[in-house]
């Protein structure tokens, strides 16, 4: 069977599917007998079957070209399928320990074939609902974003190469716009998407668009967003998007990706730690008050820039008499200098952690798409209760991210409004 145009996959036809794919066969071993496949897509967008037979396993992802959770009546490129495959490559390459493997990749059917990320892996934001400490989170995450904002940035290609790779990228413009909607413009206005834990926050959404002030930041954040082609990022790393287990971290579903600010990435993981720390309150109960798990959170938040700053910084000393042309060598010729544009350049992106990861905060809270952190606590009065100070503080950070000089000082910030 040759598969020459799209079609989207049931259990049956998958199976012809991977009969006719020997990327796919070979992994279970051509044994279609004792075939198990489960459909697991809970996401917003996409089919995701796992495969698994005795010899071998394998999950199957097909982008659909509307979005799966509200129907036909929202279109949506199935081309993302192409990106997301790009970048799970890309990404593979430089962090290979944190991104699942790609098998094949069919652009005809937007058909991806990865790794099966085997039990006992989970959704991190299942296990931060949990209260369940990952002890090396923040190493491995830190890890993922030196390597693969470092190696996809001016820093380490040449203006040619950039380009290149920045005009391939800007043809997910689609997912870009989706993301442009969602995060910086249907929080700041009414929109028949938007929603909020009514009647207790309608005020707070109220405020939200009706701040001049803040309106103003997330203008400039969107104009970065849109602009600024810095390094190729996931583009929705969220706790939804990376899959542990105490020893491993998995970062998934880079269906958004395409090359942008490096801080989106940075803020959007260190953005829905925070909003998990604010919603520990609503799953305490009397076994647990969740005291030192908030601490374990507010340690991975400190830990996540920290590392990142060292690891990045590292990574930078190592190749800066490289082929990267953000800092000629025959310019940037002396310790000093070095210094000065690496600590320039490293407080800019801190600032911009800080604002996208705040602009990502406010769209959970009063946007379209909410987060399982806040959601599952079913008294909506406390569930108000835990959503309102990480509202509050992710305004004060849009407004007043320059200031902050340090995390240490934002996780003061944090414990302040708990």
């Amino acid at each position: 069977m040759v598969f020459t145009e799209f079609r989207p996959l049931d259990e049956k036809y998958l199976v012809e599917y991977i009969k006719a794919t020997p990327a796919l066969s070979d992994k279970i071993g051509n044994n279609f007998d004792d075939l198990k496949i489960k459909e697991v897509g809970d996401g917003n967008l996409n089919f995701v079957y796992i495969v698994v037979s005795p010899a071998g396993s394998f999950v199957i992802k097909q982008a659909i070209p509307y979005i799966r959770c509200i129907g036909e009546s929202w279109p949506m490129t199935k081309e993302r399928a192409y990106f997301e495959a790009l970048t799970l490559r890309e990404h593979g390459r430089w962090s290979p320990e944190n991104v699942p493997e790609v098998y094949h990749f069919d652009r005809i059917m937007s058909v991806i074939g990865m790794r099966y990320l085997e039990p006992p892996h989970i959704i991190l934001r299942k296990g931060l609902v949990a209260g369940i400490e990952y002890p090396l989170l923040a190493e491995h995450i830190s890890d993922y974003m030196a390597k693969t904002l470092y190696h996809t940035s001016l820093l380490f290609h040449t203006t040619t190469e950039h380009k290149h790779n920045v005009a391939e990228f800007c043809g997910n413009v689609e997912l870009c716009r989706l993301t442009e909607q969602v995060v910086f413009s249907d929080p700041y206005k009414v929109s028949e998407y938007n929603r909020w834990t009514s009647p207790y926050l309608d005020r707070d959404a109220e405020a939200v668009r009706e701040d001049n002030i803040l309106k103003l930041e997330v203008a400039e954040l969107k104009s970065k967003f849109c602009e600024r082609a810095q390094a190729l990022v996931h583009g929705d790393l969220h706790t939804g998007s990376v899959m542990v287990t105490h020893e491993s971290t998995q970062v998934i579903d880079p269906e958004f990706a395409f090359y942008g600010p490096m801080g989106f990435d940075i803020g959007a993981f260190i953005g829905n730690l925070i909003l998990a720390f604010f919603a520990q309150d609503g799953h305490a109960d009397q076994g647990n008050d969740r005291k030192t798990y908030k601490e374990w959170i507010l340690r991975t938040i400190k830990e996540t820039w920290s590392l990142f700053y060292k690891k990045f910084t590292a990574l930078w000393d190592e190749h800066k008499d490289g082929s990267g042309e953000a800092y000629l060598p025959g310019i940037y010729n002396n310790p000093e200098l070095h210094q000065l544009v690496q600590r320039k350049f490293m407080q800019d992106l801190f600032h911009d952690t800080l604002g996208f990861g705040a602009a990502k905060m406010i769209r959970r809270i009063v946007g379209v798409a909410h987060v399982e952190d806040f959601e599952s606590i079913p008294d909506a009065s406390k569930r108000a209760q835990c959503e309102r100070p990480a509202l509050d503080l992710a305004k004060m950070l849009i407004k007043e991210r320059r200031k902050f000089q340090s995390i240490d000082e934002v996780v003061s910030a944090i414990q302040q409004l708990q």
